[in-house]
């Protein structure tokens, strides 16, 4: 029955003896602002794990745990019980999304992910809710659209669930027992050169620009719209890309055509503009350019392309002209190296190369082998010498 301490930097739950959170690093012996919650097991009339949220305060954590200790051991728990409040799946999802937009940088695909699930489960109650019913949402989802797409919904509703049971609105998540689509690998897809062409040819003049700064950075959509002027510095051609998916900071170099996409626009910016691409008609940053593209993309005659195909065409060719996965790992803003692995295969001789280095290696140790006096053997055969 320990006490646990929650990290305040990804709010994961461990040991409050820890000193660096398990799952980030985090340095829990240094944070001031610490959770702590309570860890226990109560035995009837099932064995079931239980925790409780206690708040900022490590004495008064010890002090309940001790009770909850004596009130297991006298069977006296039970009376302690409160059943969770009823709440339909609807008015909880509308919570959610409150608590996403205050704690969230981007919202807006998990808006249309808790969207579905809402038509789905509707007014159902929360408490109501099982396993059966989530594989029944996963059979009808499949019908609709790919396994991928259903995978990410269930994420969504997991963390969902996990929120309820840590605002007091369930028990027990029943996700625990559903399991995840296995995903097929798709083939990467990346525009030509000459599907490029076609594509800028194809945009309207104020989607044109972005285009191309995304093929030249590989920059996400979301990064590029919300670019604002104070992280572009034209001194030492850098840009500091801030609001990013990873929560970390990357820097990007120009080249001579973002730099030049950027120079035009601050030209043409007003003195109080914060945003670099911004709706000239209102002033305010781009928010929905998925329709301007996706006609573009028609017009051009491309298929199978997004707006984040940009941002793989710009990984693609740089592997494929021999820039190392490091790189551009970390020209994309990758967490993990695995994630760049993707475009490895694109790199014509990144095998070739890598065996050829041994390879060189081993015929540099034949030759002074060779270079060495042999050394006779009285059992030597013919055939042991079969160079």
């Amino acid at each position: 029955m320990p006490i646990l301490v929650e990290c305040p930097q990804c709010r994961y739950r461990q040991s409050h003896q820890a000193k660096k959170c398990k799952k980030c690093g985090y340095d829990l012996a240094r944070a001031k602002q610490k959770i702590y919650w309570i860890d226990y097991y109560v035995t009837k009339p099932y064995l079931r794990r239980k925790r409780e949220r206690i708040g900022p305060w490590k004495q008064l954590a010890e002090q309940v745990l001790a009770k909850r200790k004596a009130e297991v051991a006298e069977n006296r728990f039970l009376d302690k019980l409160e059943e969770p409040p009823q709440i339909c799946f609807r008015d909880f999802a509308s919570k959610y999304i409150e608590w996403c937009k205050a704690n969230n940088r981007a919202v807006d695909t998990k808006i249309i992910r808790v969207r579905h699930l809402t038509e789905y489960f509707q007014t159902k109650p929360l408490g109501d809710i099982t396993s059966w019913h989530v594989e029944k949402y996963k059979a009808k989802r499949k019908q609709e659209v790919s396994e991928s797409t259903v995978n990410k919904e269930l994420t969504v509703l997991r963390h969902m669930l996990n929120k309820a049971v840590e605002w007091g609105f369930l028990q027990t998540s029943p996700l625990k027992q559903v399991r995840w689509y296995r995903e097929r690998t798709g083939r990467l897809r990346f525009l030509s050169v000459e599907e490029m062409a076609a594509l800028l040819k194809a945009c309207q003049g104020w989607l044109r620009p972005i285009v191309l700064f995304a093929l030249n950075t590989g920059m996400r959509r979301g990064e590029i719209l919300g670019l604002t002027w104070d992280c572009i510095d034209f001194n030492s051609k850098t840009i500091y890309v801030t609001e990013t998916k990873t929560g970390e900071m990357r820097t990007i170099p120009m080249n001579d055509v973002s730099e030049q996409i950027l120079r035009k626009l601050k030209e043409r910016a007003v003195p109080e503009q914060k945003y670099v691409f911004v709706n000239p008609s209102t002033g305010k940053p781009w928010v929905g350019i998925r329709k301007a593209f996706m006609k573009a993309c028609k017009a051009a005659g491309i298929t199978g392309c997004t707006f984040h195909t940009l941002r793989h065409t710009f990984a693609s060719h740089l592997v494929m002209r021999g820039t190392d996965l490091k790189t551009v790992s970390e020209l994309l803003g990758h967490r993990d190296i695995q994630m760049t692995m993707r475009y490895a295969h694109l790199s014509p001789d990144h095998k070739r190369f890598s065996v050829g280095m041994v390879g060189n290696l081993v015929k540099e140790a034949i030759e002074m082998a060779k270079s060495e006096p042999e050394v006779a053997s009285a059992d030597q055969s013919p055939e042991a010498d079969w160079h």
